[in-house]
């Protein structure tokens, strides 16, 4: 079978015993990333086969806290970004996410890449911080882990899109990472895991900003893992001293889930 990976990252099982504490140690929440964690080959495939009219394509989100464009449908991915798909919701890549975070629940992956998929912002995009939605609309599953994997080419700190990465207090941004060809990001998601891309792409031949995203779930969370009992959509966030419009009060969308009956 041809490999997803990296040489350097064959043995998922060793990375995962080797990283597991840098991973629940980072700050401001358990998250890790690796530089070149994929086959180039296979992510160079998928950069040349990711279509260049997701504007048309895909789901437009432009509104006061994100300007960004999304194809969370598994059919009309490339034939390359379904087969890195299929590998990272394979019991292999989702037994490594279940040792590296320490999460004691089985993690599930999505099938109906609620949320996920290609992600895109053109010149002048950009994502508000926010903590994500909690619960999955179709499976009601407990939403727990993000893996990001980021596909731009020579892409520099001040061409924006950086994910940084706040504090639980919404006081200052402890980390920014700059969106790189074939980098993984994997963190933790909760209701305290702040985080977006805020600076508005400014790329000079305005090349997009390109990435997948996948999420991972379980039946069941601690409860310090939430503000309160009830699921949420995306909550949007202000930053400090700025002109940023935020959705700070959380809204139902089941109305309420008690999970310590759930866990």
């Amino acid at each position: 079978m041809r490999s997803y990976l990296n040489k350097n990252y064959q043995n998922l099982e060793e990375i995962a015993n080797n990283q597991k504490n840098k991973y629940l140690e980072n700050t401001p929440f358990p998250h890790i990333e690796f530089q070149d964690f994929f086959c180039d080959e296979l992510m160079n495939e998928i950069i040349n086969e990711f279509p260049n009219n997701l504007d048309i394509l895909g789901i437009k989100h432009e509104n006061e806290v994100e300007k960004k464009f999304a194809l969370p449908v598994y059919d009309k991915l490339s034939e390359s970004a379904k087969y890195l798909i299929n590998q990272l919701n394979s019991f292999e890549f989702v037994n490594f996410l279940n040792k590296i975070t320490g999460i004691k629940e089985a993690l599930i992956p999505d099938p109906y890449l609620e949320g996920g998929g290609y992600h895109e912002l053109k010149q002048n995009g950009f994502l508000n911080i926010h903590s994500d939605f909690n619960i999955h609309l179709k499976t009601k599953l407990d939403r727990r882990v993000n893996v990001l994997i980021y596909l731009n080419k020579d892409w520099e700190e001040n061409f924006g899109g950086s994910l940084e990465l706040w504090d639980k207090e919404m006081k200052k941004c402890e980390k920014k990472i700059t969106p790189t060809f074939n980098k993984v990001v994997i963190f933790n998601t909760n209701d305290f895991s702040y985080h977006g891309n805020p600076k508005k792409i400014s790329h000079p031949q305005k090349v997009s900003r390109k990435s997948i995203a996948l999420y991972y779930y379980s039946y069941g969370r601690p409860s310090t893992d939430l503000k309160n009992d009830i699921s949420h959509n995306t909550v949007f966030m202000k930053r400090p001293n700025t002109k940023d419009k935020a959705s700070n009060q959380f809204k139902k969308l089941f109305g309420k889930f008690y999970y310590k009956s759930r866990s």
